[in-house]
């Protein structure tokens, strides 16, 4: 009889007891091929001595000191390692403890910005529909994901959702995906039109949305012109690369790819590798100074922010992707994957979609490819699906509701980096062993 309370109170889930490499290891001896990286978290497998020994090496030197009273050698190494190589002029770290933290805090800090600026009237934050931020009440606001806010509802803040760019969805048969990307762009200026451009305090968006729609990459030009957009109004931009940053896309900050830079910018699971817990919010120097300069004081905290063992594991891990080339890796064995899968994948009836970039893929499936029609949410693709997986000995993320929130299915994976050519085939192999048992043969 557990005392935890886990996810869900109807199963029971294995005991974890090891971790080799791309592989997770049960009570029982049983493998488990990590095919998501848990939820894109474990990057660079399990373990990886170099970052456990950094960890260790922490401990036996210092293992908590309050950041109301001290800063600590790795929490300021680690900042200076993560300006060294984040892009625009991002010059400050908050170090926190996890994805949520991070976007709550850039909600915050966005907020107090313009309070200090002496424009107390701008408190409207924008985002997506169909995005995930996170499940602090501030971040659960922000998200635009119906399933996860449904319940929560009345305690939410009021924050306006626009149209996501869901290329695959909403673009039109005579549109290229460069027209397109414009007019999903545009839809944020029309937003910040409707409210009034001086009360919108931020837009807020994920470079690449994860979790709630799959691996969904922008369209070609999108996130230029939401720079051009903010920039005009001059509002800030929030971008939350929880899940796709720290080089799960390819480059270390995912936006590098889209060629803009953030005003604030959120980070965290491939952060900390799995290893330690945490996350961090990186702002301007222009937001920075508007403190340093007004109040001098950040209205934010919690007990274990810039955790030295922490931001000890976090230091170890980005020195690990920078330093063993695995930037390139992930370019590689992310265009492999996307390879293998469509070759797999790219005739399968109930097959829509095959998406995303570097080590960070969707695969959108549907009851019917002509019409994109997807499945009745009563049939639980998802559900039976990561079952049918973690029977097989792979754990990968199936989610519904990838277009409303109620309606569509999707897989997301999202590998160590490390992963090899034959760990990718076998990958795929149990993956499609699952889709067979669920969905019948793909032909």
């Amino acid at each position: 009889m557990s005392h935890v309370f886990p996810r869900h109170c109807h199963t029971q889930p294995p005991i974890a007891v090891g971790g080799e490499g791309v592989f997770l290891i049960d009570s029982e001896g049983k493998r488990y091929l990590d095919g998501s990286g848990g939820a894109a978290v474990s990057c660079l497998g399990h373990g990886d001595k170099e970052v456990t020994e950094a960890i260790k090496a922490q401990l036996d030197r210092l293992a908590f000191a309050h950041t109301g009273f001290l800063t600590s050698e790795p929490a300021e190494a680690l900042a200076d390692l993560l300006i060294e190589h984040a892009p625009g002029d991002l010059d400050r770290v908050y170090f926190v403890s996890g994805g949520s933290e991070a976007t709550e805090a850039a909600i915050k800090l966005a907020r107090q910005y313009w309070v200090e600026k002496g424009q107390p009237q701008r408190s409207r934050l924008i985002a997506r529909r169909q995005s995930y931020h996170g499940n602090t009440i501030g971040a659960l606001s922000a998200g635009g994901n119906e399933w996860r806010r449904q319940q929560f509802g009345p305690l939410l803040l009021d924050v306006s959702h626009i149209a996501p760019c869901y290329e695959y969805r909403e673009r039109g048969e005579d549109e290229t995906a460069e027209e397109y990307g414009l007019r999903a762009a545009n839809a944020l200026r029309d937003e910040i039109e409707r409210l009034g451009p001086d009360t919108v305090m931020a837009f807020m968006a994920e470079p690449v949305v994860g979790a709630t729609s799959g691996a969904v990459p922008p369209a070609p030009g999108y996130f230029r012109r939401i720079r051009q957009i903010c920039d005009e109004y001059g509002i800030l931009l929030i971008l939350d690369e929880v899940m796709c940053g720290m080089g799960r896309t390819g480059t270390l900050f995912a936006c590098e790819q889209d060629g803009i830079a953030p005003d604030i910018l959120c980070i965290a699971k491939g952060l900390g590798a799995g290893y330690q817990p945490i996350g961090a919010m990186l702002c301007s120097k222009e937001i920075y100074d508007a403190i340093a300069q007004g109040s001098g004081f950040f209205q934010h905290g919690h007990t274990y922010i810039g955790h030295p063992v922490a931001t000890a594991a976090g230091l170890a891990v980005v020195r690990a992707i920078l330093d063993r080339d695995l930037l390139v890796q992930v370019q590689r064995k992310g265009r492999a994957l996307q390879s293998a899968l469509e070759s797999r994948f790219g005739q399968h009836p109930h097959v829509g979609d095959i998406r995303g970039r570097g080590l960070f893929r969707g695969i959108e499936l549907v009851a019917d490819r002509a019409s994109k029609a997807p499945f009745d949410p009563s049939l639980r693709i998802a559900a039976r699906l990561k079952k049918a997986a973690f029977v097989r000995g792979l754990i990968c993320y199936p989610m519904s509701g990838t277009i409303d929130g109620k309606h569509g299915d999707h897989v997301l994976l999202a590998p160590p980096f490390i992963i090899s050519d034959a760990e990718m085939g076998m990958l795929v192999d149990r993956l499609a062993d699952a889709v067979e048992e669920v969905l019948g043969h793909g032909g």
